[in-house]
């Protein structure tokens, strides 16, 4: 019986570390770690995006991330070597 409760235990797991892909973490200002589990980088439209974030890397986090808030609310972390997310990034620093 422990090895059927330690299998169900497992999957469970599994399937909420999947669930979390690309999507960024809720942050508070004592935390100082990086907001992306995962990163999403199939192309979104810019008409479903609404704010784009980018933190650079620091002390808090070794990666760079962009965060997008899209129309409806949700917030998706981008992959920054996606060649759609880096012209969305330069067009940023040009403003």
């Amino acid at each position: 019986m422990t090895g059927k409760a330690a299998a169900v235990v497992l999957a469970l797991l599994l399937i909420s570390a999947a669930g979390t892909e690309g999507k960024a973490q809720p942050c508070s200002a004592a935390e100082l770690r990086c907001q992306c589990v995962g990163t999403h980088s199939k192309f979104i439209h810019p008409k479903f995006i609404q704010n784009v974030n980018l933190i650079p890397s620091g002390p808090h986090c070794k990666n760079v991330e962009v965060i997008a808030t899209l129309r409806d609310g949700r917030e998706v972390c981008l992959d920054p070597t996606a060649p759609w997310v880096k012209l969305i990034i330069k067009a940023i620093l040009d403003k």
